[in-house]
């Protein structure tokens, strides 16, 4: 008798339909996560057939947060937070106000009561961590000052949050709804309403204070002393377990002990971990699961929906889709323009936080826990979520549309004279450097006056060793990288530079790959390589390309689509091995070299 497995089912049912679904949906040019969607509506109980184990989902979802939120925290640092606070807090609590109004708006025109509009509005205000973070990773702006915003935006959202959940059950007697005593929801925190309001709250100050102090004190000690213990053992499994128990320990732990959100508490532990040196291994490290984690996240989400609700509340979800998308980003776009910064940055992060994920359906949960909320409200976000998750690419491709006639409309209308931000951008002191990139991130970046040279395309490990040797040479050469601390060096050191992503057609056209004798991509990721590859063949058919690959399979495809020399890693290593062993034997080292450039 076979035995009952509902975490296996649920696993192979959600990564097996997600993978179909998904291939399905990139064939027709739409976003995969769009198939992810689909594929837990089938799974679901809202459908007919096999139906997956929902909480099982939801757990599985959480950890695909917590390493999303781990990765981001391995490219951040508390500098990069600090640099956006200006900015990120004032503008997230004020969309957060904004939002929270329209919603409480459409809650009364539906004859709910006050608590529910509050519990409706809030969740309606707060961005998917999941969704906004594989939005800013297609475009690789997590590490640019774009990116910083987004993600600085995010953490003060999710504090807000945590503060919510604790304060709902305190005040659901107030509200209208039930005794904290009496909900079910009441142990989120262990803090009884006899503390008062104002009791609640500071304990709960008190508690993400003492988390963020243990982290930075007694974290950044611990942290990178494991991992350089577990890098000199040599074993790479003990290196991998340590990453993931430190990842899942700490947002467990965080949540746990100081009643800090899961993603919170990951995001700092990748964050104090980005201060040592093997940091970028571990994102490495991570990234395989993090990314099947992550696809589990869109199917339990799916697996809530009910596609019937769409007849059933059909202008109550057009209302809640409509401040979802529109509300929202207009209340970012004007916030973010009226701090100074660029309207490119602007159209940015206002599509970036067009949607609503996790904490929107914590919150409705405990809202109906509490009978703050009507279940017809939190079907309403769960509607709103999902549509607005899906219609999300098409905000950034509609941004994409909007960019030049709003940034032709606003010199139109700008006066003659400089206009300086209207309120800090970021440090004091550091006002020219925004100003800067706000001038690097308007419009395309400007084209080279190099002719002869070779294009080097990123600047990491293997890229700042080409680049060095280049530069030894005095070959004319520009880099073309999207990351700002890089991108800062490379101007110190008098490296011509492009901003952006190679990939993206008006960044390479700035390269001048017309008139350029190489082109050399140091990036470890061949899918992209291989668009880039396409990019310059067009362009220049006579150019020598040379690009990396890790197995064979990425050396036939980079090849197929027209790069001359691939270089593997593994036959350079064995090519110097042999090398050093029969150096006397010269006609040894042409056959073992022959392989090492496919």
């Amino acid at each position: 008798m076979p035995h009952d497995t509902p975490l296996i089912a649920t696993i192979v049912a959600g990564l097996g339909l997600a993978f179909v679904f998904g291939a399905l949906a990139n064939r027709f040019r739409i976003p995969p996560l769009v198939g992810y969607l689909i594929a837990g509506v089938l799974v679901g109980p809202n459908t007919p057939g096999f139906v997956a184990d929902a909480g099982l989902a939801n757990e599985l979802a959480e950890i695909g947060v917590i390493l999303l939120m781990f990765g981001v925290g391995l490219h951040f640092s508390l500098k990069d937070l600090l640099s956006v606070r200006a900015i990120a807090v004032p503008g997230a609590i004020v969309q957060i106000g904004f939002a929270t109004a329209l919603g409480a708006g459409l809650a009364w025109m539906l004859g709910w009561s006050m608590g529910a509009g509050l519990v409706f509005g809030l969740a309606l205000s707060v961005a998917s961590t999941v969704v906004l973070l594989r939005a800013l990773q297609e475009r690789r702006m997590i590490e640019t000052e774009r990116g910083r915003i987004a993600v600085g935006w995010l953490i003060v959202e999710d504090l807000a949050m945590v503060l919510a959940l604790v304060l709902l059950p305190a005040l659901a007697g107030v509200l209208g709804g039930q005794e904290q005593a009496d909900a079910h929801a009441s142990g989120l925190l262990s803090l009884p309403a006899s503390y008062g309001i104002w009791g609640v709250v500071g304990i709960t100050l008190a508690k993400v204070a003492a988390f963020v102090i243990v982290m930075l004190v007694v974290g950044r000690r611990v942290i990178p002393w494991i991992l350089h213990y577990v890098a000199h053992t040599g074993s790479r499994e003990l290196f991998r377990l340590a990453v993931l128990a430190i990842a899942l320990g700490v947002a467990f732990g965080a949540a746990k002990l100081f009643g800090v959100s899961l993603a919170l508490g990951a995001f700092f532990a990748g964050m104090i971990m980005s201060e040592s040196e093997p940091s970028h291994r571990a994102a490495e490290e991570s990234l395989p699961l993090r990314d099947a984690f992550s696809v589990l996240f869109f199917v339990s989400v799916g697996m809530l929906f009910d596609p019937f609700s769409l007849i059933s509340n059909g202008w109550p979800i057009l209302a809640t889709l409509a401040i979802i998308v529109i509300g929202k980003s207009l209340a970012a776009f004007a916030i973010v323009v009226a701090f100074g910064y660029p309207i490119a940055t602007a159209l940015i992060i206002s599509a970036s936080l067009a949607q609503i994920g996790e904490f929107s359906f914590i919150l409705a949960e405990l809202g109906v826990g509490l009978k703050l909320l009507p279940e017809q409200g939190r079907d309403l976000i769960l509607a709103g979520a999902i549509l607005s998750i899906v219609l999300n690419p098409l905000m950034f491709l509609a941004i994409d549309w909007m960019k030049p006639w709003l940034e032709r409309r606003a010199a139109r209308t700008a006066p003659p004279v400089e206009a300086k931000p209207v309120g800090p951008a970021t440090e004091p002191g550091q006002v020219a450097s925004v100003a800067a990139a706000a001038k690097k991130e308007d419009g395309p970046p400007p084209k080279t006056t190099l002719t002869g040279h070779a294009i080097l395309i990123g600047y990491g490990r293997v890229g700042g060793l080409v680049g060095s040797a280049l530069k030894g040479a005095a070959m004319p050469f520009l880099v073309i990288e999207d990351a700002d601390k890089t991108l800062a060096k490379l101007k110190t050191d008098s490296v011509e530079t492009v901003a952006g992503n190679a990939a993206n057609a008006e960044v390479f056209a700035a390269a001048n790959p017309e008139g350029a004798s190489r082109l050399i991509l140091a990036i470890p990721n061949a899918f992209e390589a291989g668009q880039i590859v396409l990019r310059a063949r067009a362009a220049n058919p006579a150019i020598n390309v040379i690009a990396r690959a890790h197995s064979d399979a990425e050396v036939e495809h980079l090849k197929g689509l027209g790069a001359d020399t691939v270089i593997m890693g593994e036959r350079e290593i064995a090519r110097g091995i042999v090398e050093e062993v029969l150096g006397s034997k010269p006609e040894l080292r042409r056959e073992t070299a022959e392989p090492s450039v496919a």
